[in-house]
């Protein structure tokens, strides 16, 4: 499986809670906490990410950059 992961700046974050929505994985919720401007930002919760970059998609403040890590390389045998 395809391995991904998310930052969000939560200074900029306003808690649209669109990401959410948009995650296939249930992988963000809203953090306890609140930023400067007093919003309760997003905050990723498990390591289920696969990098699919709909939550990024949906941000209104472009608040978050996804990272997907590299297909591992399958080794091939040799023809004999």
């Amino acid at each position: 499986m395809i391995k991904g992961t998310v930052i969000i700046d939560g200074k900029i974050c306003k808690g649209c809670e669109l990401c959410i929505v948009a995650c296939p994985q249930d992988g963000l919720a809203l953090s306890a906490s609140f930023n400067e401007k007093g919003y309760r930002f997003v905050e990723l919760i498990n390591d289920k990410c696969t990098g699919c970059v709909n939550c990024a998609l949906v941000c209104p403040e472009a608040a978050i950059t996804v990272y997907r890590e590299p297909k591992p390389v399958k080794k091939t045998q040799a023809k004999v």
